[in-house]
């Protein structure tokens, strides 16, 4: 009996991120589903990112946790509209959960839409919520062996961002293995090595960003 169900509550997520999808392309609105385990640096990348861009753009953020706002007040010191979903347990977000979210959002104010997505590296590649690209946030300190343990994710991202790579000297982590094995995994994934807290290799990704935005 739980196949049919898991099939059911999956064909209706997909019905939605496909309405969702539908309503970004209308209001030309770029969507990017950033993903992580928990503690790789996704906020922080927001906030560099945002001190970047959005003088640039207008940005609007969704920011998913299973409890607490902290995240979300970060970002809206930065001064752009941010919705705060918790989902009280979930370890994902999905299309509905996005749908009630962006009613709470100006769609025609905005060039771009992050999807900050709870801390995870199975469930949120499971569903769908209408986004243009998934970005894959991997810290060095998580290890090298992430691609061989958590495939679905790295074959789902466009864009694979190592971060920390300031702690390099101090943690036992091999870069070239993590290319190799993410690159036979999905060989269009573009890879990029950055830094949040020095500002290594962030400017790569900002014009990453920014050609998407501007190809919307």
């Amino acid at each position: 009996m739980k196949i049919p169900v898991v099939q059911k509550v999956l064909e209706a997520n997909e019905r939605i991120a496909q309405e969702n999808r539908r309503l970004f392309e209308e209001m030309k609105v770029l969507v990017i589903n950033l993903v992580s385990g928990p503690g790789a640096g996704k906020t922080t990348l927001l906030e560099r990112t945002l001190e970047a861009l959005k003088e640039e753009y207008r940005f609007g953020i969704i920011e998913g946790d299973i409890q607490s706002t902290r995240d979300s007040e970060r970002i809206a010191s930065a001064g752009v509209p941010v919705v705060q979903i918790n989902t009280g347990g979930a370890c994902h977000l999905d299309g509905n959960m996005i749908r009630e979210a962006i009613g709470e959002l100006a769609l025609g104010a905005l060039d771009v839409l992050v999807v900050e997505n709870v801390g995870n590296l199975v469930c949120p590649v499971e569903f769908d919520i209408g986004e243009d690209f998934k970005v894959m946030l991997l810290s060095l300190p998580e290890g090298d062996d992430k691609p061989v343990k958590y495939p679905l994710i790295f074959h789902e991202s466009s864009l694979l961002l190592i971060n920390k790579m300031d702690l390099l000297p101090y943690v036992e982590c091999d870069i070239e293995k993590i290319r190799e094995e993410s690159l036979k995994i999905n060989p269009h994934l573009g890879i990029m090595e950055i830094s949040c807290k020095t500002g290594e290799g962030l400017s790569a990704w900002f014009s990453w960003l920014k050609s998407r935005i501007k190809k919307r």
